[in-house]
């Protein structure tokens, strides 16, 4: 074969099999749903208060924290204002608060006030961006944060120690 019928050859190759891989693509690499929140609900707890986000079915986050001296909200940068001493921001991802089209899937509030816990003093979504939902916490006093999810129903579950 000469030369030039070998790189029509090969072109031809790479341009079937490059189809047939964008075919085949989508199919084996389906994304998994992404869990969205559905509610927040707070309770009081001997020695700790407890702040738990419902999620829909998915798999389940990866959740971490850390204090920080302010919230700000995710992708604007701009400062959340919500009550308390010190502040605790909660990651879970994947997770969202909103559904493919961008509608919220938490109907409740923002941001609030938590007038039946004794060190969380309010709550607010600070983030929903790229696969990441952010929760703020503002508390009276800086003291043990336990974050840890559960499943079957899927729960991101924040005890904050009295």
């Amino acid at each position: 074969m000469s030369r030039p019928k070998r790189r029509v050859l090969a072109a031809v190759v790479l341009l079937v099999g490059g189809g047939l891989l964008a075919a085949a693509g989508p199919a084996q690499a389906a994304d998994p749903v992404t869990p969205t929140m559905t509610n927040i609900r707070t309770g009081l707890n001997s020695g700790f208060d407890r702040v738990v986000l419902d999620l829909s079915s998915g798999p389940a986050p990866t959740v971490r924290h850390q204090l920080v001296d302010e919230l700000f909200a995710d992708a604007s940068g701009e400062v959340v204002w919500l009550t308390g001493e010190y502040f605790i921001e909660v990651f879970a991802s994947p997770a969202a608060a909103h559904d493919a089209d961008g509608n919220p899937t938490f109907p409740g509030p923002r941001k609030f006030r938590t007038w039946n816990l004794r060190n969380v003093m309010a709550v607010a979504v600070t983030g929903d961006f790229e696969g990441q939902l952010t929760i703020g916490l503002g508390v009276r006093s800086r003291t043990a944060v336990k974050v840890f999810t559960l499943t079957a129903p899927n729960r991101v579950v924040i005890d904050v120690a009295h």
